[in-house]
């Protein structure tokens, strides 16, 4: 698991929002595994970590191009395939979020092919188009979710570090 100073993790709490807090932290943990993560470094990552980088990546990805823009970036395996759908129900008890992750995912795995193929821009940008339903999940997370999950997010991060 990677350390990060409890008095500096407090500070930045304080002082970011939530989603800021998130991108801060989750920086902290790439930076002490070389800048990314991959198959070497994942053990240097607690479960929770994990989570948490997990979250980060949907932030990232569905903020600039929704869940169709994470898949192709390569994260669906990380974000979709691992235990981070269940941690969100069971763990922290998100279960509407849970049942958009797990949409999500059921999306991924029809469209898969298509979507893990080779393609231009041009192909990629009528994506959204063709795949009217993964596209409109990436608006509900932005329009219903991400600003009710973010704080909860960064209060599970603050609680992994001992503050509540």
């Amino acid at each position: 698991m990677i350390e990060i100073d409890k008095a500096k993790v407090e500070q930045k709490y304080e002082e970011l929002s939530a989603a800021d807090f998130i991108v801060w932290i989750t920086d902290e943990y790439l930076a002490a595994i070389g800048g990314s993560l991959n198959a070497d470094n994942m053990d240097m990552l607690s479960a929770a970590q994990h989570s948490h980088l997990c979250y980060r990546y949907i932030l990232d990805e569905v903020m600039e191009g929704g869940f169709i823009q994470l898949i192709m970036n390569g994260f669906a395996p990380y974000v979709l395939e691992g235990p981070f759908p269940y941690v969100v129900k069971k763990e922290w008890e998100m279960k509407d979020f849970s049942k958009l992750l797990y949409s999500v995912k059921s999306e991924y795995h029809r469209h898969k092919e298509e979507l893990e193929k080779d393609m231009s821009d041009e192909e990629f940008m009528a994506l959204y188009e063709q795949l009217e339903d993964l596209n409109e999940m990436g608006d509900d997370f932005l329009d219903d979710y991400q600003e009710e999950v973010s704080p909860k997010v960064a209060e599970i991060i603050m609680e992994c570090y001992g503050k509540e």
